[in-house]
């Protein structure tokens, strides 16, 4: 059992379901988060829908998994590295000189 889920109290078959539907909600936050940090990119609002959709149908098995592999602590982690990795292709954006045809 991993610590979150031990924490929410997945031990307890009376806690279960409620800390199913607790991880299902960290899950599906995590990824949507990591999806628009290292993946998406501009589509129709049906295609959305149903990229979002597919994940969420999908979260729910990675849910179980969460019980027994550290799949919240590594969604943390893959989205704290996409999001300083945006940082830093942000500053670099930025303070790179612009090349005009003077400068060639």
């Amino acid at each position: 059992m991993t610590p979150i889920a031990e924490f929410l109290g997945a031990n307890d078959p009376e806690n279960f379901l409620i800390a199913f539907w607790i991880l299902y909600a960290i899950i599906n936050i995590l990824s949507i988060v990591v999806f628009n940090l290292g993946f998406a990119r501009k589509l129709p609002l049906l295609k959305n829908v149903i990229v979002y959709g597919a994940m969420f149908f999908g979260n729910m098995f990675i849910t179980f998994l969460a019980y027994t592999l550290p799949i919240i602590e590594s969604l943390f982690i893959a989205a704290v590295i996409l999001a300083v990795y945006k940082l830093q292709l942000r500053r670099h954006k930025q303070h790179e000189p612009e090349e005009s045809p003077e400068n060639q």
